[in-house]
């Protein structure tokens, strides 16, 4: 990442990537870096990817967490968005929050206003979920935007990785 971030630590349930925390030295905020495995980053065309990613970087949406950055080190790949000081709607339901038929309302709003967004512009999120849902006081914001499908067409064959796993969460496809 360069001199100008301070990686704090590693975020837990990052799927098929390494999740961190960083500090942008030069701004003052956290971001969060996400960066795929070598092994997953070893089966993907380099210039498909970042092609998908920028289609990705182009959804400007209030519920949308955006991208803010993307680069390869190695035989790394990775891409960074703001950090969102906020819990998952699935940390949320796990711990048994009860939502009021307003709140479910509203996050199913918001949810369904950035898809909408992102399929008027031909971007299909692909791993849509509860982990992929981020609070942020009475908003929701999903997260992880078509990041899927930058990997899924990078990939050789039809959305498979060279380990032959499929890209997205089994439980929600």
């Amino acid at each position: 990442l360069g001199a100008n971030y301070h990686l704090e630590r590693e975020l837990t349930g990052g799927g098929m990537s390494r999740v961190f925390v960083a500090t942008d030295l030069v701004l003052g905020r956290n971001v969060v870096v996400k960066v795929l495995p070598p092994e997953l980053a070893a089966g993907v065309n380099r210039d498909r990817f970042r092609r998908e990613i920028q289609v990705v970087a182009q959804l400007q949406h209030p519920h949308i967490v955006p991208l803010l950055s993307a680069g390869e080190q190695d035989d790394l790949l990775w891409y960074m968005m703001p950090f969102i000081d906020g819990e998952s709607l699935r940390t949320a339901i796990e711990r048994k929050r009860q939502f009021s038929p307003r709140e479910v309302t509203r996050i199913l709003h918001d949810v369904v206003d950035a898809l909408a967004f992102a399929h008027a512009r031909g971007v299909i999120h692909r791993d849509i979920k509860p982990a992929n849902v981020l609070m942020q006081g009475s908003h929701a914001l999903v997260t992880d935007f078509g990041v899927a499908k930058a990997i899924s067409a990078a990939m050789p064959i039809g959305g498979v990785t060279s380990a032959g796993m499929a890209i997205g969460t089994p439980a929600y496809m």
